[in-house]
C-alpha cells in the first residue's frame, strides 16, 4: 500500500537531511519513504502504514523525532487544537493567545507537560498534544481553558487535581 503526507516545506527538508531518522523509522517498520512533493510512504502492513503517517504528521506539527516515533505505539494518540477557532483571524490575538499556552519562560507548557505526562508542540495556528489517551484529554482540557481566557491560577488548580 501507498500513501501520502502533506507537511510544511521547512519539515521537508529537515526529513530528508536526516537520513538517520529515516532509515530508522523505514528500518523499523519495514517500510520506504520517499520524497516528492508530499512525503510518500510504502508499507504491506495498513496499519503500520497508518502509524507511519501519523509519525511524520506529528514531525511537521512540530514535534521532535523521538517523540514522533511515540506514534508507533497504539496507546499514544495525536490532538490538535486549533488556535483560529478562539482568536479569530487576528494574528495579534493568535500570538497572545500562543503566549498564554507558553507562559513565562515555558512555565505552563512545561507544567501541562509534567502534569499530564505529554508533549505540546506551539507551531503555526495549531497546538499539538502527544500522550496517552486519557492524558491527552487533560492536556486538550487545560489548553482550551487557557485559550478561553481563564486564569493561569485556575488552570493549574485542574491539573493539580486531575493529578491526583
Amino acid at each position: 500500500m501507498i500513501d501520502f503526507v502533506r507537511i510544511p516545506e521547512v519539515k521537508m527538508k529537515i526529513l530528508k537531511r536526516e537520513k538517520k531518522f529515516r532509515d530508522n523509522l523505514e528500518n523499523f517498520t519495514e517500510s520506504k519513504i520517499r520524497f516528492n512533493d508530499e512525503v510518500e510512504i510504502e508499507c504491506e502492513d495498513p496499519l503500520k502504514l497508518l502509524r507511519i503517517k501519523m509519525v511524520i504528521q506529528s514531525f511537521g506539527r512540530g514535534f521532535d523525532f523521538e517523540t514522533a516515533m511515540n506514534m508507533l505505539d497504539e496507546e499514544y494518540y495525536l490532538e490538535t487544537v486549533e488556535i483560529v477557532e478562539y482568536s479569530g483571524k487576528s494574528r495579534n490575538r493568535m500570538l497572545t493567545l500562543k503566549g498564554r499556552v507558553i507562559g513565562t519562560n515555558g512555565k505552563t507548557k512545561k507544567l501541562i507537560e509534567n502534569f499530564t505526562e505529554t508533549k505540546l508542540a506551539i507551531y503555526g495556528k495549531t497546538i499539538c498534544i502527544i500522550g496517552r489517551w486519557d492524558r491527552v484529554v487533560i492536556a486538550k482540557k487545560s489548553i482550551e481553558m487557557l485559550l478561553s481566557g481563564r486564569l493561569h491560577t485556575t488552570v493549574y488548580r485542574f491539573l493539580e487535581k486531575q493529578r491526583r
